[in-house]
């Protein structure tokens, strides 16, 4: 019995980074003009129990995960398809981002197309939680918490409990 001690491990490799534009809408009349941010991402994994080789985790499992969700983002316009306030059409090779009077034409390739209502740190921080969350197979894992850094003493941690599958 641990007695509620537990095991933290902690990833915050320097290339767990991602650079993309994007631009928060707050309501219906206002949104940021469109402009870029090289995020940071740092990662906790708690637990209780060891694995029989003495582990918590997979490190070079876990951080190929975080390196492949961040490369996803990295050098792309973030696009929340689910913000009311805006209108996006997908074309054949382009998508068209309407808000209010200003309109965004981007080829396709350079898009990133997010399942969000906005692309705000707090969203981006549980949207990575998600995507990291799902499929991790680390029996030892009990809470995982993501943080994403715009700036310098400027981030978001989400953190949950990981609920066994």
């Amino acid at each position: 019995m641990s007695h509620g001690a537990t095991f933290t491990i902690v990833l915050a490799k320097q290339d767990f980074k991602f650079s993309c534009a994007h631009f928060l809408v707050f309501d219906a009349d206002q949104a940021e003009l469109l402009h870029g941010h090289n995020y940071q991402v740092s990662v906790e994994l708690r637990g209780q129990s060891l694995d029989g080789e003495g582990l918590l985790i997979d490190m070079a499992r876990a951080k190929a995960r975080i390196r492949r969700a961040c490369g996803r983002l990295d050098n792309r316009t973030l696009v929340p398809e689910r913000n009311r306030h805006l209108i996006v059409k997908r074309g054949q090779d382009h998508v068209e981002i309407q808000f209010r009077e200003r309109t965004y034409r981007f080829p396709l390739a350079d898009v990133a197309l997010l399942d969000q209502i906005n692309t705000s740190v707090e969203v981006l921080a549980r949207m990575l939680w998600r995507e990291l969350v799902d499929g991790m197979d680390e029996p030892g894992v009990e809470e995982l918490a993501v943080s994403v850094s715009q700036t310098s003493g400027q981030s978001c941690w989400y953190r949950a409990p990981v609920v066994p599958r």
